[in-house]
């Protein structure tokens, strides 16, 4: 597919999820309404508020405190709003780009369309987090606090509104797929390239390998405790301890409290479960890739990680859903973890991308010797 034909979904499917995070922000004063928690149950209006607030344009109470003094408060108003136009704006960019490169790359024809559905809803994940993270110094700027423990306030900031992201990010996901079929019609067709077996499982363990690092070593409880609290410093980047388990751990070694080593084990199936879904993209991704390009299997392997952790984190909740009444504070976890598949995702593709080339480079070696010229008469 042609970059002109692709950028037509792409842009497409950036609006819808910047108009869809809009408007899930702009609901938000409906919760506040009288009846709202009769209606949806107290716990539940306050969840809801709490997911929705980041994408909100009406300020929290934090950017309000200079009202007694006009100027300043203007100023710190201005500044949330700035943080929001930021925001909303860095959305519709980071979007674009992925999903144009996913939309070429794995067009939905020809038994691709799962599969590009799913990648267009991992990277629109991974685009409202990195949209949160550029607009977060505004927003921290904003609440009055800037100077005081940032890197903690960045951290939490970057962890905040991604249930959101998760319906919205697939009702555009969705648009783009669709949309990406018209536009695809009547264009060469697009066989699936020839990938040796071998070097595919290669690959896809290798890269693999890079996400369990993240996922069975640093995620390891007293390995994370001494990560986090290795440094405290001081100054405006003190403690940042709290930013780099956002960003560099998948998950957490540690089970339910006091259970049995049969329920620690099986708290611990979610942690295969996110490996095995790794593998198994990667294991797919180069055969139904138009063209296995490092960037492509990059993107790629960040969105197979961020399905991993999704897939994963479902099943943590039908686990915990057992023996809990089930509500929204199940799905508190819903999301989490994608800046950590970001920073693992992509080194990840471009290993599985190296040793793709690599094993092919050497299987065509050894199968070289074979071929000999035809016997001259």
């Amino acid at each position: 597919m042609t970059y002109r034909r692709a950028a037509i979904p792409a842009v497409v499917g950036g609006l819808l999820f910047t108009a869809l995070l809009w408007w899930a922000g702009a609901s938000e004063n409906v919760l506040r309404l009288r009846g709202a928690p009769d209606v949806l149950g107290a716990q539940a209006a306050a969840d809801l508020e709490r997911w929705l607030a980041p994408w909100s344009y009406d300020p929290p109470a934090s950017a309000r405190f200079g009202d007694t003094a006009r100027s300043d408060g203007s100023r710190y108003l201005a500044l949330y709003s700035t943080a929001m136009q930021i925001r909303f704006t860095a959305v519709f960019a980071f979007f674009v780009p992925g999903a144009l490169l996913l939309v070429r790359r794995l067009p939905p024809v020809r038994g691709r369309t799962a599969a590009a559905l799913l990648a267009v809803w991992a990277w629109g994940l991974v685009a409202g987090t990195l949209a949160v993270t550029v607009s977060a110094p505004w927003l921290i700027a904003a609440q009055g606090q800037g100077s005081y423990r940032f890197l903690p306030q960045l951290a939490g900031v970057v962890a905040s509104g991604r249930q959101v992201l998760v319906g919205t990010a697939l009702v555009a996901a969705v648009a783009t797929v669709l949309i990406a079929q018209i536009t695809a019609k009547g264009t060469d067709p697009l066989p699936r390239q020839a990938v040796p077996a071998r070097a595919a499982r290669l690959a896809a363990t290798v890269g693999t390998a890079v996400i369990a690092l993240s996922l069975l070593i640093l995620s390891y409880q007293s390995v994370a405790a001494a990560l986090q609290t290795a440094y405290s410093g001081g100054g405006l980047l003190s403690e940042p301890g709290d930013l780099l388990r956002q960003w560099l751990l998948l998950g957490a070694w540690a089970g339910p409290a006091d259970a049995s080593p049969g329920d620690w084990l099986l708290y611990r199936a979610t942690d295969v479960l996110l490996l095995a879904v790794v593998w198994w993209a990667l294991r797919l991704l180069p055969g139904l890739l138009t063209r296995a390009t490092v960037p492509a299997l990059a993107v790629g392997a960040v969105c197979a990680t961020v399905l991993g952790l999704l897939t994963s984190q479902l099943l943590r909740m039908l686990l915990e859903g057992t023996n809990l009444r089930w509500d929204l504070y199940l799905a508190a976890g819903l999301g989490g973890g994608v800046p950590a598949a970001l920073t693992w995702g992509l080194p990840a593709g471009v290993a599985a991308a190296v040793t793709l080339r690599l094993a092919g480079a050497r299987r065509a070696t050894t199968e070289s010797p074979k071929t000999t010229a035809p016997h001259a008469s």
